[in-house]
């Protein structure tokens, strides 16, 4: 039996029948790093702290007589853009390599306060920008489904370590896609929850007014209970929503009592027929079991891609300007203050920040504020009147994840454009603030499965985790 292929609730009914115990669990989590270490999944690992933490939760349960939460002593990893107190926050940069965290983020602080054990830090694209993996000062991460293709970004290490099998459940970051895609391209669920459902305390800003923190997992029942445990509030992040979080378990087939919308604007005539026709497969397998579909309109998404790198460029640009070398960044000689900043960022950061840092600095520069960030803020707002309109139909939106599947190392790292259209079909969403969970499909082209990306309403996390299931049991 292969336990790290296991439903969460299945590893603890094994931990309750004494078949399995946590630090079982937690060396078997490890050994499967190890024999994975070429896939480059993970940027730190904290092995002598989970094995202790592991310890401690085997001698509760054996005196408690009972699991006190699904998520006790269930290893997770995190992305290495996320805070954890005492261990380093590279953002997978040169300028961050060796930087300690004095604090953890809210949702970390929340899984280990239900007994979580985090297993180790992930690999990312570094500053959380890019879609393959590869602009990592740590190395390219690599796809467990097959490791001549990227396993996409800037997620790709959680992605790679779920579906590598090596932990049941990890945590990513969404600023455009950053979840979805790499979760698409691993076969994997991975969840981007509504602008404020999550506290982003902790997590290290991109575009603050896109970044989340999302959930990468193997089955939609894992994928609600860690959402279930991280959710709600914050006082510590002024953007966090001041919304009751409902049950999430159980979970319920929702299929036959929802309206679904697919719009044709997320077909692009770019894609390959042959992808087109399965999910036209699919959603004809939908209608037969009884789901309503309704054809809607989403003009406006088609701008979506240049409306979210005007934004997200300049953002990160204003983000990024706290690593001079001084308060953070790498220790260099110079003989004046400019020559100190210039080294530090030019040695700091990597070709793909260093570009939009750039373009972000020009949208934001005198002059061309209103022409570049302040049109990309209108496009925005046109954008959601799309999704908000469409809502008024429907109760969810069905769409592919990504325009293609998984490509090869180096295809298009040397053309930026083509880069940038991966995540054509997840940045309208961000863009809205929206909630949207990719889950692969049955149908496969090159062992690769195709993906569907399930949309909700504002906050809606519920109605499409329950659609999800549904499919699930499909």
């Amino acid at each position: 039996m292969d336990i790290l292929k296991l439903k969460i609730s299945e590893i603890q009914n094994l931990i309750e029948r004494k078949e399995l115990s946590y630090l079982e669990l937690i060396k078997e989590v490890f050994k499967r790093i190890e024999e994975n270490k070429e896939l480059n999944a993970f940027i730190s690992l904290f092995p002598e702290k989970a094995i202790k933490k592991a310890e401690e939760c085997d001698k509760e349960f054996n005196k408690l007589k009972e699991i006190p939460h699904l998520l006790f002593g269930i290893p997770v990893a995190i992305k290495d853009n996320i805070a954890y107190k005492g261990e380093r926050l590279t953002c997978a940069s040169k300028i961050l390599k060796d930087f300690i965290s004095p604090y953890s983020a809210t949702a970390v602080e929340r899984l280990e306060k239900k007994g979580a054990i985090i297993i180790g830090k992930t690999n990312l694209d570094e500053f959380a920008m890019g879609s393959s993996n590869e602009f990592s000062y740590f190395g390219v991460c690599l796809n467990p489904i097959n490791k001549e293709y990227v396993p996409g970004g800037s997620s790709g290490g959680s992605a790679s370590a779920v579906g590598g099998n090596m932990v049941p459940v990890a945590l990513g970051s969404d600023t455009g896609g950053s979840v979805r895609q790499p979760a698409a391209f691993c076969g994997v669920c991975g969840l981007k929850p509504t602008y404020g459902r999550i506290s982003r305390f902790g997590l290290v800003a991109f575009a603050s007014s896109l970044d989340v923190i999302g959930i990468l997992s193997k089955y939609i029942e894992d994928c609600a209970i860690v959402l279930q445990v991280i959710s709600g509030y914050d006082e510590r992040d002024s953007t966090s929503a001041q919304i009751a979080v409902p049950d999430y378990l159980p979970l319920k087939s929702n299929l036959k009592e929802v309206k679904v919308g697919i719009s044709k604007d997320f077909f692009l005539k770019e894609m390959e027929n042959s992808l087109i026709k399965l999910y036209e497969e699919f959603f004809k397998l939908l209608e037969k079991k009884g789901v309503k579909l309704y054809e809607i309109s989403l003009p406006k998404i088609k701008y979506g891609i240049y409306a979210y790198h005007l934004i997200a460029t300049c953002e990160a640009s204003s983000n990024l300007a706290r690593y001079d070398g001084i308060r953070y960044g790498l220790n260099i000689e110079a003989k004046d203050i400019d020559e100190f900043y210039i080294k530090v960022r030019s040695e700091g950061f990597g070709k793909e920040v260093k570009r939009r840092i750039i373009l972000g600095t020009y949208g934001l520069s005198k002059g061309y504020y209103e022409e570049y960030y302040g049109i990309g803020i209108k496009m925005r707002k046109k954008i959601i009147e799309d999704f908000m309109k469409a809502f008024e139909k429907v109760d969810i939106i069905l769409a592919p994840t990504s325009p293609t599947l998984p490509f090869k190392l180096g295809e298009r790292t040397k053309d930026p454009i083509m880069m940038y259209l991966c995540d054509i079909l997840t940045v309208p969403i961000s863009l809205a603030g929206l909630p949207a969970l990719s889950i692969p499909l049955k149908y496969k082209i090159n062992n690769f499965p195709i993906s569907l990306q399930i949309i909700g309403k504002p906050f809606g996390e519920k109605e499409i985790l329950d659609f999800a299931y549904g499919i699930e049991q499909l």
